[in-house]
């Protein structure tokens, strides 16, 4: 599957660089939109559902426009489906890390005309929203809701750890992680105070990385993570704390937990007692474990300034480039991304944070105390996201791998192996992906 999306990618950055494609006119102001929209989500379930009722709301708004909706459609069907020819009038994107990919390559439309022709402000999105949604000064995508990640910690087992609060540095998460694993006789891991390795649900560098302030791009667009001092210092204090655990006893427990969206999911089960999660997990927990006590906080800081920041991504919305339909479509995306009631709806129902600023100011807005703890994390000065590329999510997987290879012992020279992720980094964004 991976070589196929990889050549699909391919096929996009070369149908985009073809001469004579052009651009097709749009309707003027006020013109009356009518026909079907096919629309590709990658929801299921209780999800899915939420995004059928909202818009169903905007087909009562709408009568002249039908919307076909297909869920669980992923990044890898929309790109190859887009790359034949045959992809969607609009496709929701689950990660702003295709953005710079999509855009570049062409494989969605360029926003701005219908943006400038509906006088639709850009303003009323915050500073990041706007960031991870164009690239280049290309805005093919709008936002659909936001994510942000923090910890999420199992108060029970805290309590009887006699752990009065969440960890705050990377230290007292370490010390924590101990003190809340359980082992057998034989050593085995009963139950683990944080499963450190990467690749566990949400565990990657890209929702670690903001605890240590880690950057991924330096201002010449070049690949930082080889000289950036927040890596190390991260993989490190991972490290150290893989060896407490022993990475085959890590191995052999992470392959008995359940699937991370399933009620199996180890955090709701009590296996584990800690784990980086995104504002969604609220919901999640909520519906599968509802007997489950469990508490909410920014994630450990490496400073003190740092601490109350996470990581933001959100999930982005563009029309394709083989739309049959694009004003049609433009006119879903424009009701799903601006119009408050509509928004609010949708994060009430997923627990996402919304993407604009009357939405999160909205009275109708339900913030629990756990839902405010991410909108608090959202809102943080020293909150990030990853860069858009051209190279789409591909320079963040090369620097996974290194991270499997480092944490499993089959690197330790982290010093020479960050500068050759630099390197291939580096080729990547050369080539676009």
């Amino acid at each position: 599957m991976r070589r196929l999306t990889i050549l699909a990618a391919a096929t996009l950055v070369l149908a985009a660089c073809t001469p004579g494609t052009k651009e097709k006119p749009i309707a003027d102001p006020g013109a009356d939109v009518s026909g079907t929209v096919e629309f590709w989500h990658f929801f299921t379930d209780r999800e899915a559902e939420a995004i059928d009722a909202v818009v169903a709301d905007f087909q009562a708004a709408h009568p002249k426009i039908k919307v076909v909706v297909k869920s669980g459609q992923d990044d890898s069907k929309m790109t190859q489906a887009i790359g034949g020819g045959q992809g969607p009038d609009v496709g929701l994107s689950y990660s702003t890390d295709i953005v710079g990919q999509f855009c570049a390559s062409g494989a969605w439309l360029d926003l701005s005309r219908y943006i400038a022709r509906d006088k639709v402000s850009m303003d009323a999105f915050p500073q990041t929203v706007k960031q991870y949604t164009e690239y280049k000064g290309k805005r093919c995508s709008m936002p659909v809701l936001a994510d942000a990640y923090g910890l999420y910690y199992n108060k029970k087992l805290f309590a009887e750890a006699g752990i009065a609060g969440p960890p705050k540095t990377l230290e007292e998460f370490a010390e924590d992680a101990k003190k809340l694993t359980k082992r057998g006789p034989d050593g085995s891991i009963q139950t683990a105070g944080f499963l450190p390795l990467f690749g566990f649900y949400e565990n990657t560098p890209s929702h670690l990385g903001p605890m240590v302030g880690a950057q991924w791009l330096k201002g010449d667009g070049s690949s930082a993570i080889g000289t950036d001092p927040g890596w190390p210092q991260l993989l490190k204090w991972q490290k150290e704390l893989v060896d407490w655990f022993g990475y085959d006893k890590l191995e052999t427990f992470r392959a008995s937990l359940g699937d991370e969206y399933s009620d199996a999911n180890a955090f709701q089960k009590g296996q584990i007692a800690m784990a980086i999660d995104g504002e969604y997990r609220i919901a999640f927990a909520k519906d599968q474990a509802p007997d489950l006590q469990f508490g909410v906080a920014p994630m450990p800081a490496s400073t003190a300034d740092r601490y109350g920041a996470g990581y933001v991504t959100g999930n982005v919305i563009g029309i394709s480039r083989s739309a049959k339909n694009p004003e049609a479509a433009w006119e879903l995306i424009r009701y799903l991304t601006t119009d408050t009631k509509a928004i609010v709806k949708l994060s009430n129902s997923l627990k996402n944070i919304p993407s604009t600023k009357d939405a999160l100011a909205s009275p109708d807005l339900k913030t629990d105390a756990e839902f405010k703890t991410f909108v608090d994390i959202f809102n943080h000065p020293k909150t990030t996201t990853t860069p858009p590329s051209s190279a789409g999510p591909a320079y963040q997987e090369t620097f996974q791998t290194f991270c499997d290879t480092w944490q499993s012992g089959g690197s330790t020279d982290l010093n020479a192996g960050l500068t050759g992720v630099d390197k291939q980094v580096d080729s990547l964004l050369r080539l676009g992906g």
